[in-house]
This record gives C-alpha cells, sequence and structure tokens, in this order.
C-alpha cells in the first residue's frame, strides 16, 4: 500500500468476538478515469442516475464502522454502481423498465431466429457506445478498498466488467457481455472476434449503423437509445431483413453473449461459489442493487441466516430492506471516495 499512515492498534467487537487490528489511512489505486480528473458534475449529468441527496457525515461513519468491524467482508454490487458510469438499469425511476422496455428472455432468444436478429443487431449498434463507459469513483474506491484488504471477496450482477477496468475481479453471478458462446457445444470467442464476424457477413448493414448519431435528440439518430447490457434500441428496418447472424464455427451451434438472461439460471458451480462465500463471511454488503432477482436476494438472505452483518446501500427500495438494519440511501460514487479520506479503516493482522 503506497502512502502508508500508521494509527495505533486498538481492539474492536464484532458479531461478539475480539480483534487486533492495525490501522492504515488508504488512498486510491493507480485505477483512475483515464488518468483524468473527475469533473464536478460527473454524477449530475447522468440523467438515469435517481435522486438522492448528498450522504450525511453519519452515513459515511455507519459505513466506515461496517468495514472497520468486519475480517471477512463480501460485497454484492448491483446496477446502481454502473448508472453512474452511463450505463442504463432496468428497475430504477428512470430505468428502462419506466418506458415500458422488456429484455429478451432467454426462451425467445432460443427459440425464434427472428429475435436473435433483433437481439444480435440492436446490440451491435450499441457495443461501440456500451465500450466507452469508464469506471466511475465507486468502482475505484472499491478496487483500493479491495487492495487494502478490507474486502474479502467480491460478486457483482453487472455484465460491464467495469470492475475489472478499475483493478477488481469479482465473480460475474450473472456472466458478462464481453464474451460469446455457442449454446451447443460450449465454445467461446471474445466479443471484439464476434463484432467482426457481423461486420464481415453484413458490410453495407454494419457501414449504416455506424454512420447513426448515437445521440437521440439528432436527426441521424432514428431513435436509437442506450439500453441496460450494451444493446441500443433501433428501428425494425435495421435488422429485418438485410442482417444476418453468424454460427458456431465449430459445430454451427446457436452464438449467444455468455449472460444469464431473463427467465435463465446462474450456472450451478457459479451459485454454489457465492451461497459459500454469503454463508461464510462474517459480514455481507449490498451496493447498488434492489435484490429484485432470486439469485442476489438469496445471497444477502443466506447470510444473514447464517449470523452475518448486513448492510445495503442503494437509491430506492430493496427486497431485502425488512431484515436488514444497516440501510443507506446513496450515490455510491459520493459515498465511497469519502471511506477512503475521512477517518481510517482498520486492515487485520493476518
Amino acid at each position: 500500500m503506497n502512502k502508508e499512515t500508521f494509527w495505533r492498534p486498538r481492539m474492536i467487537s464484532f458479531q461478539g468476538s475480539l480483534k487486533f487490528v492495525h490501522t492504515y489511512r488508504i488512498t486510491p489505486t493507480g485505477a483512475t478515469m483515464e488518468n483524468k480528473e473527475l469533473p464536478s458534475n460527473y454524477l449530475k449529468d447522468k440523467m438515469m442516475v435517481p435522486n438522492a441527496d448528498p450522504p450525511r457525515d453519519e452515513d459515511v461513519n455507519l459505513l466506515s464502522q461496517f468495514f472497520k468491524r468486519s475480517s471477512r467482508l463480501v460485497i454484492l454490487t448491483g446496477a446502481g454502481i454502473s448508472t453512474e458510469s452511463g450505463i442504463p438499469d432496468y428497475r430504477s425511476p428512470n430505468g428502462a423498465y419506466s418506458t415500458g422496455f422488456r429484455p429478451i428472455t432467454h426462451q425467445e432468444f432460443m427459440r425464434s431466429s427472428r429475435a436473435r436478429r433483433r437481439y444480435w443487431a440492436r446490440s451491435y449498434a450499441g457495443w461501440r457506445k456500451f465500450t466507452t463507459a469508464q469506471p466511475g469513483p465507486a468502482h475505484i474506491a472499491l478496487a483500493s478498498l479491495e487492495k487494502a484488504g478490507r474486502v474479502k471477496f467480491m460478486m457483482t450482477q453487472n455484465v460491464d466488467r467495469l470492475h475489472h477496468r478499475a483493478g477488481s475481479n469479482p465473480l460475474e453471478l450473472h456472466g458478462t457481455v464481453y464474451i460469446v458462446a455457442c449454446t451447443n457445444c460450449g465454445f467461446s470467442l471474445s466479443r471484439s472476434s464476434f463484432q467482426d464476424q457481423v461486420k464481415a457477413i453484413n458490410p453495407k448493414w454494419a457501414e449504416a449503423i455506424e454512420s447513426l448519431d448515437y445521440d437521440s435528440r439528432s436527426d441521424k439518430s432514428f431513435g436509437m437509445k442506450q439500453r441496460p447490457d450494451g444493446d441500443i434500441e433501433i428501428d425494425e428496418k435495421f435488422w429485418e431483413e438485410e442482417f444476418h447472424i453468424p454460427n458456431c464455427e465449430k459445430c454451427d451451434g446457436i452464438l449467444k453473449p455468455d449472460v444469464v438472461f431473463f427467465g435463465d439460471n446462474v450456472p450451478k458451480g457459479r451459485s454454489d461459489r457465492a451461497v459459500e462465500a454469503a454463508k461464510e463471511c462474517d459480514a455481507f454488503l449490498v451496493l447498488g442493487s434492489s435484490l429484485m432477482t432470486m439469485s442476489a436476494f438469496r445471497l444477502i438472505r443466506a447470510a444473514h441466516e447464517a449470523g452475518a452483518a448486513t448492510a445495503i446501500v442503494n437509491i430506492g427500495i430493496t427486497r431485502a430492506d425488512d431484515f436488514v438494519p444497516l440501510k443507506i440511501n446513496s450515490r455510491l460514487g459520493e459515498i465511497l471516495p469519502r471511506l477512503l479520506s475521512v477517518g481510517s479503516l482498520g486492515v487485520p493482522v493476518v
């Protein structure tokens, strides 16, 4: 850890146990917004981020104490951490559901070639903009806390890999759009390679799509709007007839993004690993998730039932509000960085 500032060892209690710890003041890791300072209006310009008052000092202190008292902290992040980087979510007041949008289901994708063309055309069109999103202050703060030894295990519902770009390596509960996999033989390829294949078999179509304007207010946008998971809403005339999608080069099977669509299940091995982490932690923190999907809710419930301390930082209600004692209504990009500069956090002695 760089620029360590030692504080006197002290004794803290957590779940009835006593632990001696050394404390350090944590400084951010090398991950930055492309090494640029964050503008003062960074969050305020993101219209998809729900409104919330700035975090109170009391909330910052409560969250700091939650970190300090844990030696086996597990964190689950959701869409609320990525909306601050410009990636829309589904369930917030400004999310995709509020406009009537409904995501494709696993069953629809598998049974309908038309649905697959629609999905891949929209996803191809949105990929360029999607990949320009940068890790936000919350991603960077979490990476710093991990590096300082304050996080035992992290998992995310997000498929955007912004945590990775900030320096973390969380378990991706719902997979990632950066990998495309065959639903028949399991062969996989990078998303960039898949994009190249789509362009190769649809050169004129790709050229037309790439000439469109992503700004939905522009006359050249044809109503294009960024959606969660990287796709763009475009008129069906751009994919109905003249658009073709590649099949698996190994078995000619159906290619699908390596994500858990609505109506599908988290792979058993991945789910088991997440549940095990939840049951073995002494504290479980949810950041930016309403926990409305069972794959997420069951994790905090498992931690709670195993006796772990639980807390949530999220704007709006969550499915676990009834049994979680610490709930903070705040933007993650405004509260997490303050943990690094206000007070100090204990780093357990190994």
